[in-house]
């Protein structure tokens, strides 16, 4: 069946339904059926290449989590995030936000590879990487939702963009919403999302001036417990230890919960963009504490914030390509 019949069948299914068509974008649709008929077992290969990944090494549903975030903030979902650089293109990999910290690319190879023997140049990456997001969600026992589909894939990417973009851990809050809101994303995504904390680890790097030296004078950060302070301080010194792991959520680290929010409440936070969105911000503050008492609540609009997200600038109908390998365009 072509896509365009596959296309008008899903039109028939939502006629009476009205959240159906949740992923129109100015250039097109993107929606759950999207493969259905031309590669059915699509998201059942990605949960099950993905699941054996992550029963290997925990920490990979993060860094998945983690790509599929740092894809969408830069030209869209797009799958940019995943080119090597060659000719012209300048790979992402290696801008400051992903550079030394992004990682699972090769997991996101072995599923396109499974893919491709099962369904040829069918299944985007940008696609593959928004389903395989959702599914590390679920695998750390997170909430689940409809991915919707129908990406193509860039053929540039952008070390600019990721390096202007995606916020950093040291942004001030409202540099951080301003990120978030030129992606068409709000204060309550903001807050739902940073919930990804909840699995995943940080490097010494990226938190050493909340030890040290937080606004330039030499002093630490004394929004952070101090104790907690201390207990980092012991893997991470003021020189040196670049490249040590701290779990992101001490209490639950690789469980997908809501003690990424009591952690922030009991100023134990690890990266200040964490903990900023407790103190420097009353709107944050107050989801801050909802989604800390109540994880329902948390879940549901995690996963309503992920289906947004996934949403931004994607290329669509003949615009990008279907790549054969994810991390190079095709020739």
């Amino acid at each position: 069946m072509s896509q365009l019949t596959s296309f008008l069948l899903v039109l028939s299914l939502c006629a009476f339904a009205p959240l159906c068509f949740s992923g129109k974008t100015k250039r097109g649709y993107l929606y759950p059926q999207f493969y259905d008929h031309s590669c059915p077992k699509a998201q059942e290969i990605v949960r099950s290449v993905l699941a054996k990944a992550v029963a290997k090494e925990a920490r990979m549903a993060a860094s998945i989590l983690r790509l599929h975030f740092h894809d969408c903030f830069v030209q869209g979902c797009d799958a940019s995030i995943l080119l090597d650089s060659s000719g012209t293109i300048v790979s992402e990999k290696r801008a400051n936000p992903n550079r030394n910290s992004a990682r699972g690319f090769e997991v996101l190879e072995e599923i396109k590879s499974a893919l491709e023997k099962e369904c040829p140049r069918t299944v985007s990456c940008a696609d593959l990487l928004a389903i395989a997001a959702k599914e590390s969600t679920v695998l750390r026992g997170g909430p689940s939702w409809e991915v919707l589909l129908g990406r193509r894939d860039s053929r540039s990417a952008s070390l600019s963009g990721s390096n202007n973009n995606i916020p950093a851990p040291n942004n001030t809050f409202q540099t951080i919403l301003t990120k978030f809101k030129r992606q068409g994303l709000d204060i309550v995504d903001l807050v739902a999302l940073s919930g990804s904390h909840t699995i995943g680890n940080a490097r010494c790097t990226s938190f050493r001036q909340r030890l040290y030296n937080q606004s330039g004078n030499g002093q630490p950060d004394y929004t952070l417990d101090q104790s907690y302070a201390a207990q980092l301080k012991t893997r991470c010194p003021k020189s040196g230890g670049d490249q040590n792991l701290f779990f992101l959520d001490y209490v639950s680290p690789t469980k997908f919960d809501n003690y990424y929010y009591k952690n922030i409440l009991a100023s134990k936070g690890l990266l200040n963009s964490d903990q900023v969105l407790l103190t420097k911000n009353e709107g944050s503050k107050e989801l801050v504490k909802k989604y800390a008492e109540n994880s329902q609540l948390f879940f549901e609009q995690f996963a309503k914030s992920m289906v947004k997200m996934g949403n931004i600038s994607p290329l669509t109908g003949s615009r990008g390509e279907i790549r054969k390998h994810c991390r190079k365009v095709n020739s």
